[in-house]
């Protein structure tokens, strides 16, 4: 689905003014010139920059061409069973691993979550559980060991290092 950039412009605008309205209520810290207001202020206004630019963008996109073009539209691949398929899977293995991390743990949900992106992805069948295994190792102990996030081990948990 194609949304013309003016619509994302005007709700990235409308995040950005809601972020400044909400840092107004970060509290000072005392004797320093800047707060916790700062950088989300920062990020705020970079945003609406961009939300402007592509609201500039949208409006002259949809003029060109002398006919006005629609601000919704179907795109060919929305056509295509094979890559409707695979948008189901991406959005249905997030909300896999959402409802089941905790009840699975992050080893058999990462495993189970690489596997059907690697064959909604067409990966050759041969290295789709290895990869899925080895990636999600790697990421779990990056998480883990390295950077100290509890991950949760589901049923696991007794065989937790």
């Amino acid at each position: 689905m194609k949304i013309n950039d003016a619509i994302w412009g005007a709700l990235l605008l409308l995040l950005s003014v809601a972020i400044l309205i909400h840092i107004q209520a970060f509290p000072n810290i005392p004797g320093q010139n800047v707060g916790p207001s700062l950088f989300p202020g920062f990020i705020a206004v970079g945003l609406a920059t961009c939300a402007l630019a592509l609201i500039a963008s949208g409006l002259t996109a949809r003029r060109r061409g002398g006919e006005q073009a629609p601000w919704i539209g179907a795109e060919p691949w929305m056509r295509s069973p094979r890559h409707t398929i695979a948008l189901a899977l991406v959005i249905g293995v997030n909300v896999f691993y959402i409802l089941l991390v905790d009840t699975l743990g992050f080893v058999p949900t990462g495993v189970i979550y690489l596997a059907t992106l690697f064959v909604a992805f067409g990966v050759r069948p041969r290295l789709i559980l290895p990869l899925a295994l080895i990636i999600t190792l790697v990421i779990h102990y990056s998480f883990y060991k390295l950077l100290r996030v509890p991950l949760p081990w589901g049923l696991l948990e007794r065989f937790a290092w």
